[in-house]
């Protein structure tokens, strides 16, 4: 998500174009999904180490490349993010929520698609497939490695853009701790709604209302010191996952390596 959202900002400022920072943010994201896959699916890394391996990695890379081609600037580099865009116009209540960025909506679209392709598809079978059990999608003639290595490529995309969301979208700039932690929220998310990607958007929803709540407490002057408003969404976030972490139904090749006899 990190050099998602750097490769965005810094495409977006050279080029002048949003969209080219999206697009290029998304290329990252595969690229990253790639080098996973390298790691854990061909090599057989633990997933584990390989995962906060490649996040340090690119965690620095992002940081060297701002280095790189902005310096040490007094105030960062600024771009004109994304417009939100109004579908319900001056309706009483609807209006304001309706009052979204292109890349939200596109997210919330991408949960009915991606429902579709994981449940109502033969690809979407593969997946779930050399998730659950790898030896016999293997025996049934499915490609493991390569369902894998495509499934790892389209997260990482997906990651990029999301981190290109908050440069592009909701600040239209990039700094060091720009992520705060969000990254590790996701994966929690997902544990969270049993890998259902109604259910993913639900835990989104609710991470992203308490998000907001703790903002409008700060603005309301109640005297409490500001950081532990700030840990308020991943308090819950925690709190959420130890409940739902006690029902959940995890695929049976989860963080196991799959080598061919």
């Amino acid at each position: 998500m990190l050099i998602g959202a750097f490769t965005g900002f810094a495409t977006a400022y050279l080029t002048g174009s949003l969209w080219a920072g999206v697009f290029a943010a998304c290329l990252i994201g595969i690229l990253a999904g790639l080098l996973m896959a390298l790691m854990t699916v061909y090599l057989g890394v633990n997933q584990h180490v390989s995962g906060l391996g490649i996040t340090l990695f690119c965690t620095g890379l992002a940081y060297y490349a701002f280095r790189v081609i902005f310096g040490t600037p007094s105030h960062p580099p600024q771009i004109t993010p994304f417009d939100q865009v109004n579908l319900m116009g001056d309706v009483a209540v609807l209006g304001p929520i309706f009052r979204q960025y292109p890349l939200t909506y596109y997210a919330i679209v991408l949960v009915p698609v991606v429902w579709v392709i994981l449940y109502r598809t033969n690809f979407g079978l593969k997946i779930r497939a050399v998730g659950e059990n790898p030896e016999a999608a293997d025996a049934a003639g499915i490609n493991v490695y390569g369902v894998r290595t495509v499934s790892l490529m389209i997260a990482g995309a997906f990651m990029g853009v999301a981190g290109a969301f908050l440069t592009l979208s909701t600040l239209g700039f990039f700094t060091f701790d720009i992520i705060a932690g969000r990254g590790w929220v996701c994966i929690a998310l997902v544990i969270f709604a049993n890998w259902i990607p109604q259910r993913v958007l639900l835990g989104a929803f609710i991470f992203g209302g308490v998000q907001a709540l703790q903002l409008r407490l700060q603005l309301t002057g109640v005297k409490f010191p500001y950081e532990l408003f700030l840990t308020l969404p991943y308090v819950v976030t925690i709190i959420a996952l130890t409940i739902a972490n006690r029902n959940a139904a995890y695929p049976a090749a989860l963080l196991k390596p799959y080598k061919r006899e």
